[in-house]
């Protein structure tokens, strides 16, 4: 035991000299970069600049990051194991009860293989309002603490990106009203590649909202576009979590912090996988445009502005659906 202790101390001790090494040297191409939480808000002056431009260059140029020492490693491995537990300890008729029922549902059932999807997923709907299946017992508690503690990193975030752009720190905050904010967890569960009908688990695409989190129990699959144009394998470390730019913050910065495409590939999956993402939204309400501090005689608006419910809904799905709509939302290009 004392040996596994120590492995897992020297990984973390890794994770962040990794953090920091890249705060010095920013030349590294196509590797996702590493964000250490606690130094965004370090009393050092000079660390939490660096952890501040390192976060900034993160957004700006892929649009996604690695988080360490956001959630206790106890508390998202408890989340894990609930997720698990919801898929193995229920049976498939069971899970159907929720089936879609209604354009306002609040928990949703949703099983798809073939060609372009393989995946069995439950979403939730996750703030303003805790929704969660009752049974099993070890679900809703383990990833209600979970989210929990990832609802207060998202605020952390927001101040931090706000700073970033060059604003006060609660900039993001209050454009976005994110203490009412509409997030919606979605619970997956990928089969391996030898029972799946098609090699693809997810077909690429961006996500709505502010910004998108992500755990998982073990690596494969996953694949985000670098801003360059190469496809980059996500392989997650231990005790670390995956954000990624949404649509909405791409929309209130103009483009200038982007939004990652992102795909599930299952071709090399030997075993199952499963993971949360989390999407972490303005209110419903919110009128989301690009802000004026983004728009000049170079940069004239690329968006055209939009409630958030408006942009979920565009394409005939429901809210908890959190559909992509940025490509209808994009203005055209003038001559």
């Amino acid at each position: 035991m004392a040996h596994s202790v120590g492995m897992l101390g020297q990984e973390c001790f890794d994770l962040k000299n990794k953090a920091i090494a890249h705060l010095l040297d920013y030349s590294f191409i196509d590797e996702i970069p590493t964000i250490d939480y606690s130094l965004l808000f370090s009393k050092d002056h000079n660390e939490r600049a660096k952890s501040l431009e390192h976060l900034g260059k993160a957004c700006q140029d892929f649009g996604c990051l690695y988080l360490i020492n956001g959630v206790e490693e106890r508390v998202v491995e408890g989340a894990l194991k609930g997720i698990s537990d919801f898929f193995e300890l229920t049976n498939q008729k069971e899970r159907s009860e929720y089936l879609k029922k209604n354009s306002m549902d609040r928990i949703r059932w949703y099983l798809r293989s073939d060609a372009e999807e393989n995946r069995e997923n439950l979403k939730i709907v996750t703030h303003p309002e805790y929704h969660c299946p009752s049974k099993p017992d070890s679900c809703k508690d383990t990833i209600g603490e979970y989210l929990k503690g990832m609802h207060e990193v998202e605020l952390g975030l927001a101040k931090a990106i706000s700073t970033t752009l060059g604003y006060e720190e609660t900039y993001i905050e209050k454009e976005f009203k994110l203490e009412a904010g509409f997030d919606v967890a979605t619970l997956n569960l990928y089969p391996p590649s030898l029972q799946s009908k098609g090699s693809t688990g997810l077909a690429e695409h961006t996500d709505p909202g502010f910004f998108v989190s992500l755990i998982q129990d073990v690596n494969g699959g996953l694949q985000v576009l670098s801003h360059k144009g190469n496809w980059i394998t996500v392989n997650i470390p231990r005790n670390t979590i995956f954000i990624g730019i949404g649509d909405h913050l791409e929309i209130l910065t103009n483009g200038k912090y982007k939004s990652h495409i992102h795909q599930v590939i299952l071709d090399n999956n030997e075993v199952k996988r499963i993971s949360m993402a989390t999407l972490h939204g303005p209110s419903l309400d919110t009128f989301v445009a690009p802000a004026p501090g983004f728009i000049d005689d170079c940069h004239p608006p690329a968006y055209r502005g939009i409630t958030y419910n408006e942009s979920l809904e565009l394409n005939g799905f429901d809210e908890i659906d959190v559909q992509s709509s940025l490509i209808q939302l994009q203005m055209p290009l003038s001559l």
